[in-house]
């Protein structure tokens, strides 16, 4: 058992915050924020043990390991305080957004020997679980190409988050670059494919909307790309493209992220609201397979400070295909969220810093959803010129 510091108390993090409070394997959580008064008002709600003033107070307690949900920039250097601290570190997308960010997470791990797991939902998507399932029997022959896509309107909840957590600078923030938040498309790809990206050729989209978001003038990040498209290169062979739209028709409330695998003997495709799998033989639909079951109700008192457009990911249970019998009994009745995901993630954290195994989405592998990404949005800004992605290996065994 291990004390947990939650940094970060916004929206995101009270789920998790609910999941470890109830997890066996799991002692006294505190939480800090930038705004006491939220988390204050989390210590309150998830009945936790107590607030800490500030990051660097929560560095030098007496706290086992941190989980960091703060803004989605800042994830790097505060991961790598953290483990030079001697804490372990679970930290929401992305692990950070420069290849020298992620070289130093890397090494503050090897260092350290100290658990590093970044909580990439879509490890645990139905559509990639059952993915991984089928490429492990060998059911797609030789995997040769994949397609993941994160369509996720800013209309859709998108500028309630931001205004929340970016008071009056909010649209500034909002233009963060999408091919910078890439891992729910390249890790739903790379979580089922055993392979990693070796080139990218990318297309940014300059947004043309005139509300001051993915606006240079604004934005925090130079930043004018509102949707992007990158087609990778993979090891041994093959490609795969993902999508990053931030104004798009589509319904991202229903399901924001979607995948698609390509092999020799079979393929299985995804959009908003059917599953197929294909073969030379015929078409299965596999719909009811993936389908998240609903585990609260949409307008629940507890998720009125999220948009309505929001909700239905913080309340869609596991699916059939997601195996629950390594799950504690605790989280049998809990809400799940994120397509059945976030009880697996809550557990594979504490079973790392409890066992000393490696989480599923380690640093390495943190590294190969999020590099990529990085190196695309570069391709982007010189007008999808191919570029060469490092990888840094295998996680050690």
């Amino acid at each position: 058992m291990f004390s947990l510091g939650l940094v970060g108390a916004g929206r995101f993090a009270g789920p998790f915050a609910r999941l470890w409070r109830l997890h066996p394997g799991v002692g006294d959580i505190l939480a800090t924020d930038l705004l006491p008064e939220r988390a204050a008002r989390m210590v309150a709600e998830r009945e936790l043990a107590g607030t800490v003033p500030s990051f660097e107070a929560m560095l030098d307690s007496e706290v086992d390991a941190v989980a960091i949900f703060t803004q989605r920039w800042t994830h790097g250097p505060l991961a790598v305080a953290a483990l030079r601290a001697g804490k372990h570190v679970y930290s929401a997308v992305p692990m950070a957004v420069t290849e020298q960010e992620i070289v130093a997470i890397i090494d503050a791990v090897r260092d350290t020997g100290l658990t590093y797991m970044m909580g990439e939902t879509s490890y645990y998507h139905p559509a990639t679980v059952h993915s991984r399932e089928l490429a492990a029997k060998g059911a797609f022959g030789r995997l040769f190409y994949a397609e993941g896509d994160y369509l996720h309107d800013m209309d859709l909840g998108f500028f309630d988050s931001y205004r929340h957590s970016g008071g009056e600078n909010w649209k500034a923030t909002a233009s963060f670059p999408p091919l910078l938040y890439p891992t729910h498309s390249i890790g739903g790809v790379l979580g089922a494919w055993q392979t990693h990206a070796t080139s990218v050729s990318a297309i940014g989209i300059s947004d043309e909307r005139g509300d001051g978001v993915f606006d240079k003038n604004v934005s925090q990040f130079d930043n004018d790309f509102s949707n992007a498209t990158a087609l990778f290169e993979v090891a041994g062979g093959g490609a795969f493209r993902t999508n990053e739209f931030r104004r798009v028709g589509y319904p991202s409330h229903i399901r924001e992220s979607r995948f698609r695998f390509f092999g020799t003997e079979g393929s299985l495709e995804q959009l908003a609201t059917i599953s197929l799998w294909q073969d030379k033989t015929g078409v299965q639909d596999i719909t009811e397979h993936l389908l998240p079951m609903r585990t609260l109700d949409p307008d629940d008192p507890s998720l009125a400070h999220l948009a309505p457009t929001l909700r239905d990911h913080f309340t869609k249970g596991t699916a059939p295909v997601h195996d629950r019998s390594r799950l504690p009994q605790e989280f049998a009745t809990a809400v799940d969220g994120h397509e059945g995901s976030h009880h697996f993630l809550a557990d594979d954290f504490v079973t790392a810093v409890n066992t000393g195994a490696l989480p599923p989405v380690n640093a390495w592998a943190a590294a190969r959803y999020t590099l990529p990404g990085i190196v695309a949005h570069e391709s982007a800004r010189q007008g999808g010129a191919r570029l060469v992605i490092p990888d840094f290996g295998d996680a050690p065994s």
